[in-house]
């Protein structure tokens, strides 16, 4: 059996790093989550809507940056496969990020500082390969189209 998930995965990068955030479990992810299908819910609005469930924060700008596809694997007896496939976006965002709903904590990501799971850190990678190629100015020039 294979569930497939569409995401909406928000990278909040700020002066003290990337925003993540964990429940109970301290195992910190990147805020977001899945669309409401019923709603026929974009990934975009689903990214933003649960950075504000989970932190409080108000979207003011959203660029879309690349997909990530992963795959889990449940040995449950029914070995079900769950196919997660982000759209990953760079949110900007008003407020002060505090813990809401299921988010317990909250956290920033620099320079390693934090255990992040597999899927987490190759989404903060790519995100920050691709900052990397392009002088910090030329990067928020693009995104904030300045």
């Amino acid at each position: 059996m294979t569930i497939i998930r569409h995401r909406g995965t928000a990278i909040v990068d700020t002066p003290n790093g990337i925003l993540v955030a964990s429940g109970r479990k301290k195992i910190f992810l990147l805020p977001g989550g899945g669309t409401e299908r019923k709603k026929k819910e974009s990934r975009r609005k689903a990214a933003i809507r649960e950075l504000r469930e989970e932190t409080g924060l108000r979207a003011y700008y959203s660029k879309y940056l690349f997909a990530y596809d992963e795959q889990k694997y449940y040995p449950d007896g029914r070995k079900r496969k769950i196919v997660n496939l982000h759209k990953v976006f760079l949110i900007k965002a008003n407020g002060h990020a505090r813990p809401r709903g299921e988010v317990k904590h909250i956290a920033y990501y620099k320079d390693g500082n934090i255990n992040l799971p597999y899927n987490t850190k190759r989404i903060v990678e790519r995100y920050l390969e691709m900052k990397q190629k392009k002088s910090p100015f030329e990067f928020f020039k693009k995104i904030l189209k300045i």
